[in-house]
């Protein structure tokens, strides 16, 4: 697929990660070779079988979550064709018995799907963030580890509200980005179930049906496009589309989240949710007038809906502090709860 490519930065040795810069300019971009000396990255460009054998001396023991399709899903988990279920299951067993999976079926060309997705490194894998880490916390950023673990597996595109530094850590991937203006463009299906815990695209990446998804077209015009080779990592702004494809028959991606904002201000997501049950169905008239309402209290300037009262007035209308937030959020809860 092609598309405008992802802006590369090259960082000269022990040169510090340009969070700050990449956090101002909000756009995507790809860091090269900044994990190449991780043990994990060193092991995997010996052999597979290094790499595997790396993961399984720091595995603690503990049960992970893990999906497994059939050969015929072609590494994609999704829907079945009528979206009211998935195509794969989700299990439980140990990080031993996925890797042994994996393994039977190096050598298929269509082999069973295998993925470990987002698990948390520091409780399934002690000791493997002190060997193999960026020093986000250096930059005042506390986000912990994830580790993706599987064969040649597809991620359809979706978003993720924390910003986002990924690093291919064995085997190459293929990120295809989008700005969050093209959401009508990329046709999101059901809010629940998802593949993944988020809104995932409809579109076959592989095979775009344009008759049934024709803005697909102007979502293409706007792509960002890279192919990750072992060691390098990519920046993906929060609410950035990006659409994942595992190239080789292991690869293992380690990622860090965070948000910007205090922990005590909640998801948006909720709100989606609310605003859909309690706004979506009213009259157009309504629904504009809505807008209008939501613009003035919510996407406007924070602090132009209370300006004009005196400081002790504002309440709600004034900066959400961890006291107010707990205070809405009970009001809320009692509301809900009626």
């Amino acid at each position: 697929m092609e598309g405008e490519a992802i802006r590369t930065m090259r960082l000269a040795g022990g040169e510090a990660l340009p969070l700050d810069a990449l956090l101002a300019d909000g756009q995507p971009a790809i860091l090269k070779g900044v994990a190449r000396d991780w043990p994990l990255v060193q092991a995997g460009l010996r052999a597979t079988r290094d790499a595997m054998d790396y993961l399984r001396g720091l595995d603690a023991g503990q049960p992970v979550q893990y999906s497994r399709g059939d050969p015929d899903i072609g590494g994609r988990p999704f829907y079945n064709d009528d979206f009211t279920r998935l195509n794969f299951e989700v299990r439980r067993g140990h990080l031993g018995e996925v890797l042994d999976g994996i393994s039977a079926h190096l050598e298929d060309p269509r082999p069973p799907t295998y993925y470990v997705a987002s698990l948390l490194v520091d409780r399934a894998l002690p000791g493997f963030s002190q060997a193999n880490g960026l020093g986000l916390e250096a930059h005042g950023i506390d986000a912990p580890a994830s580790i993706w673990i599987g064969n040649r597996v597809v991620a359809s595109c979706h978003f993720d509200a924390p910003e986002n530094l990924a690093c291919c850590a064995v085997g190459r991937r293929q990120f295809t980005l989008f700005p969050p203006d093209q959401v009508g463009n990329l046709y999101p299906g059901p809010l629940e179930p998802t593949p993944g815990g988020q809104v995932v695209s409809v579109v076959d990446f592989d095979a775009p049906d344009f008759e049934r998804h024709p803005r697909f077209r102007d979502a293409l015009a706007h792509a960002r496009t890279a192919t990750l080779e072992p060691g390098d990592a990519i920046f993906i702004p929060s609410m950035w589309w990006h659409h994942v494809r595992s190239l080789e028959p292991f690869n293992v991606l380690v990622n860090y989240w965070w948000r910007r904002s205090p922990d005590y201000l909640s998801s948006p997501l909720p709100a989606l949710h609310h605003a859909l049950w309690t706004m979506r169905d009213l009259p157009e008239r309504e629904k504009q007038a809505w807008a209008h309402v939501f613009d003035y209290y919510v996407f406007g300037p924070a602090g132009r809906a209370g300006a004009h009262l005196p400081e002790q007035a504002r309440d709600m209308l004034g900066p959400i502090d961890e006291t107010r937030a707990r205070r809405m959020r009970a009001m809320l809860l009692n509301r809900l709860n009626r």
